[in-house]
């Protein structure tokens, strides 16, 4: 169990998602209850998972990460002598009903990782999903389908809210990929399940996760963040700028900083249009006591292509017709000596264009530097799609703290917003 402070003024609670957004003043607290405070004996736990994964054309699931996530929960349950109704999205239906989504593709892979048999039914509200609900045992699992061949829920439908709440006797959320969205299953149906709602497991551990880089981390406490735009950025910088002792800026977004110091970029990606943000974000760093470590040098080509000429050069001279695509050595050099004297490790975004080879090396280089920093006792939280995206392509998932699962909801929670999937858990 743990325990946040609620804010009296705005009644809303300083879970760790919502990242301080509130200066606090009367406080009180509350309890955010997980799994463990409750015993599922007899019970038929409704639990919100993710589940929406990739599917190859035999409808074969390609990676399992996110079901394999969800299997602590759902096992603690049965163990307890419950039942487990799932319920999740799959895909963009639309709110159409379309064979090709349907989550009986994965019922079996389901089955296969939880070592337990999972009958399906096709539908997840009305008549015959409140028959397979009242038919089910404890020890067993029920999949629902679809959520979204339904369009109530994405619009946060409250009635259909109330039919997917007849499938269970209590609520468990532990889909956090989805708790930046509203959404019927996601949000309103919490509110039908007053003192009989809570966390799973996975949501706890990302939830807990953020806490430890935005709270209670220990110092020093380092923040890379990659990536082509600062504009897609600019919340999270604003915001962990009152959190962390350090500051790597790399990807991208490095060559507005660069030009907007008066450095030469060639024809590296730039927005002209966010150099005065730049400058603004470096004052606020400094103002703060935040140390920013930019790139010092870069590997350059003469075209985005993994067969173009390269040659490494000053961040700050790179000729006309020339575009960084990745770190240079000095560089590297100079984040190795940074992350390795950090206790507490935020990773989002990747340092080059990873995706070929050429200019792989540097963002390699991150990884290995951090899997170094958290063999050596520091904490390392990686999120966001492209770095998670990285430490899976090159084997880094074992070797950091914690990857989150959530790419949207781990941004927006950076960026100091409430999730309502969370809030909806912890509040009335």
């Amino acid at each position: 169990m743990v325990i946040y402070p609620m804010d009296a003024k705005y009644n809303t609670y300083a879970f760790p998602s919502s990242i301080e957004i509130f200066t606090f003043t009367k406080l009180k607290t509350i309890q955010m209850k997980t799994i463990d405070d409750f015993d599922f004996k007899d019970k038929k736990a409704l639990i919100r998972v993710d589940f929406n994964v990739p599917l190859d054309s035999d409808f074969k699931v390609t990676d399992t990460n996110r079901i394999e996530a969800a299997k602590p929960t759902i096992i603690k349950i049965l163990e307890d002598g419950g039942s487990a109704v799932l319920m999740s999205h799959l895909g963009r239906p639309d709110g159409q009903s379309k064979p090709e989504l349907s989550l009986e593709h994965i019922c079996d892979t389901v089955s296969a990782i939880l070592g337990v048999g999972v009958r399906f039914v096709p539908d997840c509200v009305g008549e015959n999903a409140e028959l397979a609900v009242a038919q089910l045992q404890p020890g067993e699992v029920l999949l629902l389908e679809n959520l979204r061949f339904h369009k109530e829920e994405e619009k946060g439908d409250e009635a259909f809210a109330k039919l997917l709440s007849k499938l269970g006797d209590m609520y468990v959320n532990d889909a956090f990929g989805t708790a930046h969205r509203a959404h019927a299953s996601t949000t309103i149906v919490a509110k039908f399940f007053p003192g009989k709602r809570c966390f799973g497991y996975l949501m706890a551990k990302e939830i807990e996760a953020i806490e430890k880089v935005m709270r209670t981390g220990e110092k020093p406490v380092l923040a890379i963040l990659g990536g082509a735009k600062v504009s897609s950025k600019i919340t999270i910088i604003e915001n962990i700028l009152d959190k962390v002792d350090h500051l790597i800026i790399g990807g991208g977004m490095t060559f507005t900083f660069i030009k907007a110091q008066g450095g030469h970029v060639g024809d590296s990606i730039c927005e002209d249009d966010k150099m005065g943000l730049a400058l603004e974000i470096l004052k606020k760093a400094k103002t703060k006591g935040v140390q920013v470590h930019l790139p010092v040098d870069v590997l350059a080509a003469d075209a985005f292509d993994n067969n173009a000429t390269t040659q490494i050069v000053a961040v700050d001279k790179i000729p006309k017709g020339w575009q960084g695509l990745d770190a240079g050595p000095k560089t590297l050099e100079k984040f190795r000596e940074v992350i390795l004297k950090s206790r507490t490790i935020l990773w989002n975004g990747p340092i080059g264009v990873f995706e070929m080879e050429r200019f792989s090396k540097g963002t390699i280089a991150i990884g290995n530097d951090i899997d170094e920093a958290t063999t050596n006792g520091a904490f390392s939280l990686v999120g966001g799609g492209d770095s998670v995206a990285a430490v899976k392509q090159f084997g880094f998932e074992d070797k950091v703290s914690y990857v989150s699962t959530g790419g949207g909801a781990m941004l927006e929670s950076l960026e100091g917003k409430v999730l309502p999937g969370i809030a909806a858990i912890i509040e009335g």
